[in-house]
C-alpha cells in the first residue's frame, strides 16, 4: 500500500507539473503573438461579440491599443463597412456568427489597411459607433444598429455623400422623430402577419386544422381586400409555409414604415364552449388570465427551430423614444377599438373582446400594432367558420373596413398637428 500511495502521489504530481507546462505553453503563445502583432506594427482585434435581435443589435469588438476608425453605409445589399489600420484578427469563429439584424460578418486585410463589413437583413440605421476604453488598458469598438427603412437608409446614403465619404455617429433623436406620414410619396402602409409557420405550427384543431394554414389563408384574403381599395401600401410578413422569429416580423414591419401591423392567430383553448374573435394590444400588464396565457404561448414561437431568444428586458429611458411608444400605444389603443365594432357586426365576438398582453410581436416602438384572434381551433364552430370562405372574405371585410377609418383619422390627426 505503501508504494502505490506514493507512485499515485508521483502520477498526481507529474500531471500537475504536465498541466502547468501546458498552462506556460499556452501563455507563451499569446504572448508571441501578441508580441509578434505588436512587432510588425500591426492593431490586435482580441474578441467579438454580437447581442439583440432582428430589429436592433449591439456589436462590439475589443482590440489591444486604440484604433483609428472611418466607417460608412453601402447598399446592394445593405452593408457597414467599417474601416481600421491593418490589424490582425485573432476572433473565435463562433463569436462572428451572424444573428438577428445582421446577416454576414466579414473582416480582412486589405493591403493599406483592414476592414469589417456587416451586411444586414435588409435596411438598417447605425444609431452609434463609438471607440471606447475599456479598463484592462485595451480598447473596444461598440456598434449599435437598429432596424430601418429603405428610405431612412436612403437619407442616410445622401447625408454620407456631402461628407468626405466617412460618417460619424448618429444622433438617435434625430432619426427617431421621424414618423411615416411624413415621408414624400408615403402611402398608408399596411403590413399583415400571419401566425406561426415552417416548423411553428402553432395550434391544431381535434380534426387536424393547423393554425399556421388558417393564418395564411385568411391574411391574404385580407390583403386581397386591402389592395383593392387602391389607398394602402399592403405587405405580408410571409406569403408561404416559412418559418420566422417574432423580432424578424417586427423588423419587417419597421422596415416598410408600417402605419399599422395586423398579426393574424387562431388558437385553442381548454375553456369548453369559447368561441370567437379577439382584438389584442401590448401591455405590460396582461388584462386577464386568459390573455396572459395566449401571450406565453404565442411567445414561446422562438424556440421552434431549435433556437431561443432571450429578452433582456432592458428598458429605453430616450424621453423621446418614450413618447413615441405613448404616441403607438394610443394608435393601437384606437385602432383596437374600431375593428372590434367592426367586427362586431359581421362575426362572433368573446366576451370583453378588448384585451391586452405583452406579445413580443406587438412591441414595436413606432408602429401601431394589434393582434387578432379570429376564432378558436377548440371549438369546432369557430373551426368550421375559419375554413368558410365565405365567413373569411365578410371577416377580412370587416378589418379592411376599420382600417379605412383608422387611416382617415390618423391622416386628419397629422393634418390637424
Amino acid at each position: 500500500m505503501g508504494l502505490a500511495g506514493t507512485a499515485d502521489k508521483w502520477r498526481g504530481a507529474a500531471g500537475h507539473l504536465w498541466l502547468t507546462a501546458r498552462a506556460l505553453f499556452l501563455l507563451a503563445v499569446l504572448f508571441s503573438l501578441t508580441a509578434a502583432a505588436r512587432a510588425d506594427g500591426l492593431l490586435g482585434a482580441t474578441g467579438y461579440k454580437m447581442a439583440g435581435d432582428a430589429t436592433r443589435m449591439r456589436i462590439v469588438m475589443t482590440f489591444d491599443r486604440e484604433p483609428d476608425v472611418k466607417w460608412f453605409l453601402l447598399r446592394g445589399p445593405n452593408r457597414l463597412v467599417v474601416d481600421l489600420p491593418r490589424t490582425r484578427f485573432a476572433l473565435d469563429a463562433k463569436d462572428v456568427k451572424p444573428r438577428g439584424l445582421v446577416r454576414a460578418v466579414r473582416f480582412g486585410d486589405q493591403g493599406q489597411g483592414s476592414r469589417l463589413i456587416l451586411t444586414g437583413k435588409g435596411p438598417f440605421a447605425v444609431d452609434k459607433l463609438d471607440v471606447l476604453k475599456n479598463d484592462d488598458g485595451g480598447y473596444r469598438i461598440a456598434i449599435d444598429m437598429s432596424a430601418a427603412s429603405e428610405r431612412e437608409f436612403d437619407e442616410a446614403l445622401a447625408n454620407q455623400s456631402l461628407t468626405t465619404g466617412s460618417t460619424v455617429s448618429a444622433d438617435k433623436g434625430g432619426r427617431v422623430g421621424t414618423g411615416p406620414i411624413s415621408a414624400p410619396g408615403h402611402r398608408f402602409t399596411v403590413v399583415i402577419d400571419p401566425g406561426h409557420g415552417g416548423v411553428d405550427g402553432g395550434a391544431e384543431s381535434a380534426g387536424g386544422t393547423v393554425e399556421k394554414n388558417v393564418t395564411l389563408a385568411f391574411a391574404t384574403e385580407l390583403r386581397g381586400k386591402l389592395a383593392a381599395v387602391g389607398k394602402y401600401d399592403v405587405y405580408m410578413t410571409r406569403e408561404n409555409d416559412v418559418y420566422l422569429t417574432l423580432d424578424d416580423r417586427v423588423r419587417i414591419a419597421r422596415q416598410h414604415e408600417a402605419d399599422l401591423l395586423i398579426s393574424i392567430h387562431a388558437d385553442t383553448i381548454a375553456v369548453k364552449g369559447l368561441r370567437g374573435a379577439t382584438v389584442y394590444t401590448l401591455s405590460d400588464k396582461a388584462s386577464d388570465p386568459e390573455a396572459q396565457a395566449l401571450a406565453d404561448r404565442e411567445n414561446l414561437s422562438d424556440q421552434f427551430a431549435g433556437m431561443r431568444i432571450e429578452d433582456d428586458n432592458k428598458e429605453v429611458t430616450d424621453i423621446l423614444i418614450d413618447l413615441i411608444r405613448r404616441e403607438t400605444h394610443g394608435f393601437s389603443m384606437s385602432f383596437a377599438h374600431t375593428l372590434v365594432g367592426q367586427l362586431s357586426t359581421s362575426v362572433g365576438l368573446i366576451n370583453n373582446p378588448q384585451r391586452s398582453a405583452g406579445f413580443k410581436v406587438l412591441k414595436a416602438p413606432d408602429v401601431p400594432s394589434v393582434l387578432v384572434e379570429l376564432g378558436y381551433l377548440s371549438n369546432s364552430k369557430d373551426e368550421a367558420q375559419l375554413l368558410s370562405a365565405d365567413w373569411r372574405g365578410k371577416a377580412a371585410q370587416s378589418i379592411t373596413n376599420a382600417v379605412a377609418l383608422f387611416a382617415a383619422a390618423k391622416a386628419g390627426a397629422r393634418a390637424g398637428g
